[in-house]
């Protein structure tokens, strides 16, 4: 074998070992997670039923029923939750952190909840609340009209946008944060902000990438 062959193998060789490296230390850190153990707070009830879990809180109630891969155990008297997966395979290891991170949000939420802060510019554009409906001006004939989900409350701070840099302002909360977080994102697809002057719905803090109007050449005489 030639010199410049054996340098080449030894490359591929070295990127292999590096591939193998970098997935060896993703499901390392994935079962870091999945062995950690949850600690349940004093004022969080936790009930578990064959493969349906419920948690119960100051800010609700939720109930998950987990993958039979997986085995979640709670301890009442040392009030702690452990995850742990049926066997070594790939699905189940897959699922073994994932897991254990929904329960600790079920606590989480169940808790202290969770909470979408949205923003409304454009002069003219609010949002209001009625009953179970959130209601959103945007530049439409018609308001946009959305059903809070149950389990979901939407608190209005700032009714209407005033300028360009007072813009309207309300809250999802709720203890679901995959509910929370798709239903924030539902309300601000009425109005996705526009790259020009920036109107329209936006995460609190959100940066948009403004693009520069079009600029009209004036006529020569």
């Amino acid at each position: 074998m030639s010199a410049e062959k054996y340098s080449a193998l030894l490359v591929d060789r070295e990127v292999l070992n590096l591939k193998e490296r970098k997935v060896f230390n993703t499901k390392t850190e994935m079962s870091r997670i999945g062995n950690k153990p949850i600690d349940v707070p004093q004022n969080i009830k936790v009930s578990i039923q064959d493969r349906t879990i419920s948690v119960e809180g100051p800010k609700g109630k939720l109930t998950w029923t987990h993958r039979p891969e997986i085995i979640v155990e709670y301890d009442e008297q040392a009030r702690r939750i452990s995850v742990r997966r049926r066997d070594d395979s790939r699905l189940a290891k897959s699922l073994h952190g994932t897991t254990r991170t929904l329960i600790a949000n079920m606590i989480t939420g169940c808790l202290s909840g969770y909470e979408k802060a949205l923003e409304i510019y454009g002069v003219g554009y609010g949002v209001s609340v009625q009953g179970n409906k959130v209601s959103l001006t945007v530049g439409y004939a018609t308001p946009c009209v959305f059903e809070i989900p149950e389990g979901l409350s939407v608190s209005v701070q700032t009714p209407q946008a005033r300028s360009d840099t007072e813009p309207a302002r309300f809250v999802v909360s709720g203890a679901d944060k995959q509910l929370v977080g798709e239903f924030a994102a539902r309300l601000r697809q009425a109005r996705p902000p526009e790259p020009y002057k920036g109107k329209g719905i936006r995460y609190a803090g959100e940066h948009i990438r403004r693009k520069a109007g079009k600029a009209f050449a004036g006529t020569g005489g």
